[in-house]
């Protein structure tokens, strides 16, 4: 048992998501999104250096030397696996250790609208899950991967750094590659993907120019292509992947975007009021004739009042969902107005706890 272990068993057992090891300061864990002193006594460097280094593999021990950080996963087995950032700092060291469940919640565990579930039904183009970190962005795509896993017969391809939920086959074969063990970066693995006879690819993060063009292009050739992206709203996730491109370019990928894109669902996690645990917010845009129209002309300020206006398709503003979150007590209206976009739709709800 390694000496971490029982700081995250600890934090675990007070439904934590994330457990904060940084010498220098008390062990911290991240419950239902406030930071909260685990154990009231000084983490010494020499302490926190060796419980993060001991539960480090070669390859990644080599990273952290030559880098001063390093991203991998770790496991206790029949407990959790956590996706971990270990990092040098002005104190010493310090590791973030994120909880991941040991099997993906599905879609109705997580109580998803109608519409995610239609989404997961596209067998060609691209599906984005968006939002900040910590908003939970993986935990609602490892439930769409579980939905397309029982449903289809085919190959579902996961690219993650590191690789988070492990999925066990079920109506597919699954392939689960690790940036930096399987594949030197995002762009290499996903462009080998394009001959290895996919179905279904995953991209964890889509960060780069590169990355970004092979996956359009992937969704362009009839693969399904999952991404995230750290944007806030469908409007910017699109102006993002755009504007990533050069100008002379620009047009040409509008067009690509207009008829490959699927939906774009971008969410972020509340406190609630009602018990202790958080809600999603969700806003989802689905690429209706009008919504592409809109790509396509680069009229992307005007896919707001789209998004508002496909209401009977399952289309839902960020504001809209925090309404919704309020309306049903689940959230404090001064929380929904912290995270509004249009805050004076939520000024007379700033009191209401």
């Amino acid at each position: 048992m390694a000496q971490i272990d029982s700081y995250l068993e600890q934090a675990l057992k007070q439904n934590a998501s994330d457990l904060h090891f940084v010498s220098g300061d008390p062990v911290r864990a991240r419950i239902h999104g406030n930071l909260t002193v685990l154990v009231d006594e000084t983490l010494k460097t020499d302490t926190a250096e060796q419980a993060i280094f001991e539960v480090m593999d070669g390859v990644t021990k080599r990273t952290f030397d030559r880098e001063d950080a390093a991203d991998f996963a770790y496991e206790i087995p029949e407990v959790s696996r956590f996706r971990v950032n270990a990092f040098r700092h002005l104190n010493g060291i310090g590791a973030i250790f994120r909880a991941i469940p040991s099997t993906a919640l599905t879609l109705v565990d997580l109580n998803m609208p109608r519409a995610i579930h239609d989404l997961c039904k596209y067998t060609s183009g691209m599906i984005l899950v968006t939002g900040k970190t910590g908003s939970g962005k993986s935990t609602t795509l490892a439930a769409m991967i579980d939905a397309m896993n029982r449903r289809l017969k085919g190959h579902i391809l996961t690219i993650e750094d590191p690789i988070e939920f492990v999925h066990k086959a079920q109506g597919c074969l699954i392939s689960q590659r690790e940036v930096g063990v399987h594949s030197p970066s995002f762009a290499e693995a996903l462009h080998s993907a394009m001959r290895e006879d996919p179905d279904v690819i995953l991209v964890g993060e889509m960060r780069d120019l590169e990355t970004i063009s092979i996956a359009v292009t992937a969704a362009e050739m009839g693969i399904l292509v999952m991404g995230t992206l750290h944007t806030n709203g469908a409007a910017q996730t699109v102006d993002r992947i755009i504007n990533s491109f050069p100008a002379d370019k620009q047009s040409h990928i509008r067009t690509m975007i207009s008829t490959s894109l699927r939906g774009v669902v971008s969410q972020q996690l509340l406190p609630t009021c009602h018990e202790p645990g958080r809600a999603a917010a969700l806003e989802i845009m689905i690429n209706t004739p009008a919504v592409a129209n809109l790509i396509r002309q680069g009229k992307l300020d005007q896919l707001e009042t789209a998004i508002q206006s496909g209401g009977n398709i399952g289309m839902k503003s960020m504001d809209g969902a925090l309404m919704d979150l309020v309306n049903k007590g689940w959230v404090t209206g001064l929380e929904a107005y912290q995270q509004a976009n249009n805050k004076a739709k939520f000024e007379s709800l700033k009191d209401v706890q």
